[in-house]
């Protein structure tokens, strides 16, 4: 969930906590992220600037042509040698440095990440700026364009078109499965990535992701059968608090399924507490 009640519960989180204004303190962090597997090498900060580049890693800007139209993001890679490919999707505020930083992290550890723009539909690059964020006056008016484009349709399609793309690159690995990471938005994006191509997507990873399971025919929990590889559903205390029985039902999803699934929920870890610029 990324509403106003999930703000309140922040902003409440933060009081008791005494932290307002603050970032959360990197020892909490790894005390409730240490299972965040490939994307354990993003650091807590409250900048949103870009960091030095890691040695050895190169970035470049991508445009990938799909049936809706041209998908604009950045690609990072080690120069060296062919990897596994991760496929990384923003939260609702849309690609931004601080989503760049996290992705060439994760490249940095030996992965070939593309990090691509969900909204170019309707929108090339960067939506929200330094200092902005869904809370401000004005700033849901200005995603719901581009957000109520999107659908479990043109995420199937983003994630052919992604794929196709990676397959070409010299630095991918074809012969390793690919990972996709998502967050807020985009967490149940990478279940319908999985599901959409399962002999290539083999590692979905949601953080803090909304929408998981529903009462509709398509609901992410019900994809469960259709994946292959490994799943990591990384849950807010929050987001657990206001769909309690979520958690149950994707474990036994995936269990029936006979889907190897680590799901557990990030006790004092609020809803956004993975990408490096947000307030949790």
């Amino acid at each position: 969930m990324c509403d106003e009640q999930t703000d309140r519960e922040l902003d409440l989180y933060l009081i008791r906590k005494g932290k307002v204004g603050k970032a959360i303190s990197r020892r909490t962090f790894n005390q409730v992220a240490s299972a965040s597997v490939i994307a354990s090498g993003v650091a807590v900060s409250s900048c949103a600037t870009a960091n030095i580049r890691p040695p050895g890693i190169s970035e470049q800007d991508v445009s990938i042509v799909s049936p809706d139209g041209t998908i604009d993001g950045k690609f990072f890679h080690p120069d060296r040698g062919a990897h596994a490919a991760v496929i990384f999707w923003p939260d609702i505020h849309g690609v931004r440095p601080a989503f760049y930083d996290m992705a060439e992290r994760l490249a940095a550890e030996g992965y070939a990440v593309i990090a691509a723009n969900p909204y170019y539909r309707s929108h090339n690059g960067r939506l929200f700026f330094d200092g902005e964020s869904i809370r401000d006056e004005g700033a849901r008016e200005r995603v719901a364009p581009h957000y109520s484009r999107l659908n479990p349709d043109t995420v199937a399609i983003d994630t052919r078109a992604i794929l196709d793309w990676l397959d070409k690159q010299r630095v991918v690995d074809t012969n390793r499965g690919v990972g996709a990471v998502g967050f807020c938005m985009t967490g149940s994006w990478t279940l319908r990535a999985a599901a959409t191509v399962p002999n290539r997507v083999k590692a979905p990873v949601s953080f803090h992701g909304g929408g998981m399971v529903t009462d509709k025919d398509d609901s992410p929990h019900r994809l469960a059968e259709l994946i292959t590889g490994g799943v990591l559903i990384a849950i807010a205390e929050n987001d657990h608090e206001r769909q309690p029985d979520a958690k149950e039902v994707l474990t036994t999803s995936f269990r029936d399924a006979g889907v190897a699934a680590e799901i557990e929920v990030y006790d004092d870890a609020m809803h956004g507490w993975v990408p490096t610029d947000s307030r949790a």
